[in-house]
């Protein structure tokens, strides 16, 4: 290859790579401000068991003939919070299944149908929809159509950088291992290269229909081609959430380990396949044995993944942990100490100390915000990221404290202890509210990253300097009984500084000094900042009780 093809190869893959992980990026963007509550509850339908998600990437895959497409699509689901982990795993495998209708196509009616003849359409359609519907969902879903079509064109333009290379490979021939390791590289290489298994697997197909290569050959070169499509997955979960690479390891995981038991099994695979053929009295076509070679062994994947799939599923929780998640794992609820009440009891009480702890940070976090004069020196994207790390934090303690209750509560408790575990379980959705209401309150001055003219700057310190001091101690997790009555009493102010804070704003909103749409978002930040005290003093409130209780 010369150093003009080098470049041309150098620019192709290059681009091609950068348009598919916009395309990827623009997706997830899209889909998840489009997506409201009907499409989460069909996928969430079509993925309820392990049969119902297995049929649905079988079917998808079979009508749109590209299981890079439903695989890229579903890790973007996986990535935008819409599919969970161990539904989108079924989807996957099922994809695996449905691509081999692509086999029996070429075999049978000698036709292919190309995905990537939507590529353009769909950007087109995806631009005008997010032109004419800024901001609304139909903008949000132009984007996500808008990606669907960048991620397609990527595809298309990594296949034009690769074809003449693609071109000069010869299949080899022969069915010894060393020229059976030698096809399976070749499908591998050839997949990589056109980033279509589809592609190969016509490929292979044509050649043994041709007399160039046996059935034996081009099921080897069929295995290398699911191996290598397994490129395409990691490519889209580049810079993807963990749960969204740990769905791509699932997919590469479950294509490397079919592709080594089909090859171990390989020539006494093909020979009984040709022996249930001719049993069936079908036609002698090479082509037609490697279809169905190829549905075998996908079958025969999804059979071998079926009893090890909970236990994969919890392997990969463990892999590509956030700071987050590990965070959100209980530090005190040990399943051993349920045993022992009045120590479960204990555990339940420190974890939720933590958890109150952990909202008083994050009301903090806001307060801290420029626009709030927390000063020039706090970030608001970092501010915004924080808020969403601990949101996700809170919910996952906040069930693991609801789990533990559960499960507290059928080992045998006294009376009193069985009636204080719903006031904890309490104590922990006022905790998790406070977080949410932080983040609303974020999210109202996220227009205003810095301060604003007009907005009453004395009566807004006031308040600022209320809640910080109501939040102090309980980011300390200091006990609830010994500050009750300091609490009552921060409460009692910042709720008194509230009220002049929002005199002061109206006042300013109605004398024009301060824009309606600015007054509007503090007020909205403020309230919300208020309600968030009052639900974590409400949690510290009750646990205090609790607490008192089981001393008494």
């Amino acid at each position: 290859m010369g150093g003009d093809g080098a470049l041309n190869l150098l620019a192709g893959l290059l681009g091609g790579v950068g348009l598919f992980l916009m395309g990827m990026e623009l997706m997830t963007e899209g889909l998840r401000l489009a997506a409201g509550p009907a499409l989460e509850r069909i996928l969430a339908a079509s993925t309820a068991t392990r049969l119902r998600g297995l049929a649905a990437g079988v079917l998808v895959t079979a009508l749109v003939q590209s299981s890079s497409a439903v695989t890229v699509a579903t890790i973007g689901f996986v990535n935008a919070g819409l599919l969970t982990l161990g539904g989108a795993l079924w989807v996957l495998f099922g994809a695996n299944v449905g691509t081999t209708m692509t086999g029996w196509i070429v075999a049978v009616l000698g036709f292919g149908f190309k995905i990537d003849a939507l590529a353009l359409p769909l950007i087109g359609l995806g631009v005008a929809l997010r032109l004419s519907g800024a901001g609304t969902r139909r903008g949000a879903l132009g984007t996500a159509l808008a990606g669907f079509g960048l991620l397609f064109f990527g595809i298309e333009v990594l296949k034009d950088a690769f074809d003449g290379v693609a071109r000069r490979i010869e299949l080899p021939a022969g069915t010894g291992w060393t020229m059976v390791l030698a096809q399976l590289a070749i499908g591998l290489v050839l997949t990589v290269l056109m980033q279509s298994s589809s592609a190969s697997l016509t490929v292979a197909l044509s050649a043994a229909q041709a007399g160039l290569i046996s059935a034996q050959g081009a099921a080897a070169v069929v295995i290398g081609a699911n191996v290598g499509t397994t490129v395409t997955a990691v490519i889209a979960a580049l810079g993807a959430t963990a749960n969204a690479r740990r769905a791509a390891s699932a997919h590469v995981l479950f294509n490397v380990i079919t592709g080594v038991v089909a090859l171990a099994l390989l020539p006494w695979l093909v020979r009984w396949l040709l022996e249930f053929k001719q049993a069936l009295g079908l036609q002698p076509s090479p082509a037609l044995t490697v279809a169905l070679f190829h549905t075998t062994f996908n079958v025969l994947g999804v059979v071998l993944m079926w009893p090890l799939a909970g236990r994969l599923t919890a392997w990969l929780q463990q892999r590509f942990r956030r700071a987050e998640e590990d965070e959100a794992r209980p530090r005190h609820l040990d399943p051993t100490v349920l045993t022992v009440p009045v120590l479960a009891l204990d555990a339940l009480r420190r974890e939720l100390a933590r958890l109150r702890g952990l909202a008083a940070r994050a009301l903090r976090t806001v307060l801290e915000l420029p626009a709030l004069g927390g000063g020039a020196g706090a970030d608001e994207a970092a501010a915004q990221a924080r808020l969403a790390s601990a949101h996700d934090v809170a919910r996952g303690l906040a069930r693991a404290v609801a789990d533990f209750i559960v499960r507290l509560q059928r080992t045998e408790l006294g009376a009193d202890s069985a009636a204080r575990l719903p006031d904890l379980l309490r104590v922990a959705r006022y905790a998790e509210v406070a977080v949410e209401q932080a983040e609303e309150a974020a999210e109202a001055l996220a227009p205003w990253p810095q301060p604003v003219q007009g907005v009453p700057q004395l009566e807004l310190a006031a308040f600022r300097q209320r809640a910080l001091a109501l939040l102090a101690p309980l980011e300390a997790a200091a006990d609830p009984a010994a500050g009750a009555a300091a609490l009552e009493a921060a409460l009692t102010e910042a709720e008194d500084a509230y009220a002049v804070l929002k005199a002061a704003l109206l006042h300013a909103g109605a004398r024009g000094e301060l824009a309606l749409d600015a007054m509007d978002a503090w007020l909205r930040a403020c309230s919300e900042l208020r309600r968030g005290l009052q639900q974590i003093a409400k949690a510290q409130r009750l646990a205090a009780q609790a607490g008192a209780a089981a001393a008494g």
